[in-house]
C-alpha cells in the first residue's frame, strides 16, 4: 500500500470553519459520504478526546488528528486547508492551523504508528507545506499531495540526463554481477521528488533509499525493499551508512554481502557515482564474532526511529543550544536492574501507544526531556519506559577514544552488561554514535550540515 493511493480528490476541503471542531465535522462529512459505515458522531468524540489529552499540532500550521476504529479498510485520509487559519488551544502564541490532515485507521492496520510517523515527517518539511498553502485550487493541491506522498518527479529529466542515467544503470548492473553483489541499492533522492515508477527494471534485488514517504508494498515488482532515511547533507549518497545499517537490521542483506550502490547529488536528476560496499568490512569491528547487530527483542523500525530522533537532536539541538543525550534500546528487564531514576519518571502512567517512540507526537516530548541528565530507556517494541535514568554498569574491557566522556562510557558499559543497543548524541561535536557489545560505530560525522 502506497499512501498516495488513499489520497482522494473528493476528500480535500477548503475549510470554512474557524475552530477545530467545525473543521473536523467538515472532514468527517466528506469521509462518511464515501464510507457510510463510519459514524461521524463517535469519530468526532474520539478525535476531540485525543486532542484534549495530547495535542496533534505538529507546528508550521499543521495538525494531524488521528483515531483507530473498527472498519474493513486500513486507512481513510481527509485533508482540509484553511487560508485564514483555525484557532486552537494547542497552538503556540498567535499561530493558527492552516492544514488539517485527518487519519482514520482500522484496528487491524499493523503499520499504523509507522504510517503516522511518516506522515508527520513529511508534514514538517517547510518547502512542502509552503507549496500546499500556495496551491491556487484543490486540483493543484491534490497533485502536490500526490507528488509529496508518492515520490512523483516534479520536473522532467532532460534527454541527455536520461542517456547518462541509462548508461549508469547498465554499468551498475554489470558491476553488481561482476562483483558478486547481493543487491543493487539506488538512492532515489538524486531525483527531484524521487524515482518515477517504471524507471528502473533490474533482474537483481533492488533496494530504494529515499527520504520520501513511500510504502514499498505496491512497488515489489520494481523494488524488493524501500528504506526511508533522512539525509542531513547534499553530498553524494550521504545516506549510505545509515541505509546499509537499516538494511542489515531488517534482514534485507546479510553481514557477508556486497552491495552495489548508485546515486548522485541530491536533486541533481543525474546518477554520477557507483560504489561497492563490503558490509562485513564496513561494520567489521561491530560484528566481530557475531552476525546479529540487532538484539532479538528490538524491532528494526524502533532502532530506525531512535536513530532518526538522535540525529535530529544532533543537528537541531534544543532552543538553539547543542544537546547531549543517551538512548538505551532493548533488553529492558536487564537494563532496569542496572539503572536508577535521577528524577521522577515523566512517562509514568501514560498509555503505551502514547509513549511509543514510533508515535510522531512523541518527538517533541523526547526532545524536550533530552536536556534531563540520564538516559532514555526504551523497550524493544518502542515503548519509552523512562527518562533521566542513571546507568550504573561498568566496562573495563573496552577503551574509548580520547575526548569521549561519561555519557559514551555509560553507553559502552550498558551495551556490554546487557543485550541492548545504546545510541549517544554528543553535545560537543554533534556526532551520533551507536554502541553494541561495547564496540562503537559513528553514524554521523562530527559536524553535520543540515540538508
Amino acid at each position: 500500500m502506497r499512501l498516495d493511493k488513499i489520497i482522494s480528490r473528493s476528500r480535500l476541503v477548503d475549510l470554512k470553519s474557524g475552530d477545530l471542531k467545525g473543521a473536523l465535522e467538515e472532514l468527517l462529512a466528506v469521509s462518511v459520504a464515501k464510507f457510510p459505515d463510519l459514524k461521524s458522531d463517535s469519530l468526532l468524540r474520539s478525535l476531540l478526546q485525543r486532542e484534549s489529552t495530547m495535542t496533534t499540532y505538529l507546528g508550521m500550521g499543521v495538525s494531524l488528528p488521528h483515531v483507530r476504529v473498527r472498519m474493513p479498510r486500513p486507512y481513510v485520509l481527509a485533508v482540509g486547508r484553511s487560508r485564514t487559519g483555525i484557532r486552537h488551544d494547542g497552538v503556540v502564541g498567535d499561530d493558527r492551523i492552516h492544514f488539517i490532515v485527518m487519519l482514520i485507521a482500522g484496528e487491524r492496520a499493523s503499520s499504523y504508528l509507522q504510517v503516522l510517523a511518516s506522515l508527520a515527517r513529511l508534514l514538517k518539511e517547510p518547502e512542502f507545506i509552503d507549496s500546499l498553502l500556495l496551491a491556487p485550487d484543490l486540483d493543484v493541491l491534490h497533485e502536490r499531495l500526490l507528488a509529496g506522498f508518492g515520490g512523483i518527479a516534479a520536473r522532467p529529466i532532460q534527454a541527455q540526463q536520461n542517456r547518462i542515467n541509462r548508461l549508469m544503470l547498465r554499468e551498475a548492473e554489470r558491476v553488481t554481477k561482476g562483483a558478486g553483489c547481493g543487491a543493487l541499492m539506488v538512492f532515489g533522492d538524486t531525483f527531484v521528488g524521487g524515482i518515477e515508477a517504471g524507471t528502473l527494471q533490474s533482474k537483481f534485488k533492488t533496494i530504494l533509499v529515499t527520504r520520501n514517504l513511500i510504502d514499498a508494498g505496491e512497488d515489489r515488482h520494481e523494488f524488493a525493499e524501500t528504506i526511508q532515511v533522512r539525509s542531513f547533507s547534499k553530498q553524494r549518497m550521504a545516506q549510505l551508512r545509515s541505509a546499509v545499517l537499516v538494511a542489515l537490521t531488517r534482514g534485507v542483506i546479510s553481514f557477508n554481502d556486497r552491495i552495489c550502490c548508485i546515486g548522485g547529488i541530491t536533486g541533481s536528476n543525474q546518477f554520477d557515482t557507483l560504489v561497492v560496499v563490503d558490509v562485513e568490512r564496513e561494520f567489521q569491528t561491530l560484528l566481530t564474532g557475531h552476525a546479529d547487530l540487532l538484539p532479538d527483542d528490538v524491532k528494526p523500525e524502533v532502532l530506525e526511529r531512535v536513530i532518526a530522533v538522535a540525529t535530529e537532536l544532533a543537528v537541531e539541538g534544543r532552543e538553539g543550544r547543542p544537546v547531549g543525550c543517551l538512548f538505551v534500546v532493548g533488553d529492558t528487564a536487564n537494563v532496569e536492574k542496572l539503572t536508577k531514576p535521577l528524577v521522577l519518571n515523566p512517562f509514568y502512567g501514560y498509555k503505551e501507544e502514547d509513549r511509543n517512540i514510533l508515535n510522531p507526537f512523541m518527538d517533541e516530548t523526547v526532545k524536550e526531556f533530552s536536556s534531563i541528565d540520564g538516559a532514555f530507556v526504551i523497550r524493544g517494541d518502542g515503548v519509552v519506559m523512562s527518562a533521566g535514568s542513571l546507568v550504573q554498569a561498568t566496562d573495563a574491557e573496552h577503551a574509548l577514544p580520547s575526548g569521549l566522556g561519561s555519557r559514551h562510557a555509560a553507553a559502552a558499559a550498558i551495551s556490554v552488561a546487557t543485550g541492548c543497543i545504546s545510541i549517544v548524541v554528543s553535545s560537543s561535536t554533534g556526532q551520533v554514535t551507536l554502541f553494541r557489545r561495547g564496540v562503537m560505530l559513528p553514524l554521523t560525522e562530527r559536524k553535520i550540515t543540515a540538508g
